[in-house]
């Protein structure tokens, strides 16, 4: 499969780059403004702990997106394990590109280069979540291969829960 032309540089994200953490950072501070992240500033907690906190874990990994110098684009993943599989799969938890910079392809590359990563490491499969209301994410995910996860059609999709822990 060949990666999609991009308007922008796409690349794995090094958690010990100082530049590439800012960039994780300061995308992820856009997508959480950003109506489909919330419209709410992270917390400094999450602000503080968001690299170290991924490169303490062995099983996430990240693609950023560049136009020239300025941060576009990120995608954050983490390995998961699929028992049905009995292998590795990769839930794409954060897919973001800055608003001026959507429609150049530059999320269909990145997810080409997680992808490829998630091959690279033997994964059954990629996921992630998507909003219902989010069309154009929707279109993308469904033009490159996602579709709802159902193991039994009469069953139904399945659906993404979540419960709240305090801290």
């Amino acid at each position: 499969m060949s990666a999609p032309r991009a308007a922008a540089r796409v690349l794995r994200a090094d958690f010990a780059d100082e530049a590439h953490g800012r960039a994780l950072v300061a995308l992820l501070e856009a997508y959480a403004l950003d109506p489909a992240g919330g419209g709410a500033p992270l917390a400094d907690h999450a602000r503080a702990n968001l690299v170290p906190g991924l490169a303490a874990r062995p099983h996430a990994f990240a693609v950023l997106a560049f136009d020239g110098d300025e941060p576009a684009g990120l995608a954050i993943c983490l390995e998961g394990f699929s028992t049905f599989a009995g292998r590795p799969l990769v839930n794409i938890h954060d897919v973001f590109v800055v608003a001026g910079k959507r429609g150049r392809g530059i999320a269909e590359a990145m997810l080409a280069l997680v992808e490829r990563i998630a091959r690279e490491r033997g994964a059954c499969k990629l996921t992630l979540e998507v909003l219902s209301g989010n069309e154009g994410a929707k279109r993308l995910y469904a033009r490159i291969g996602f579709g709802a996860y159902a193991l039994d059609p009469a069953l139904g999709d399945a659906r993404f829960w979540q419960k709240p822990l305090s801290p």
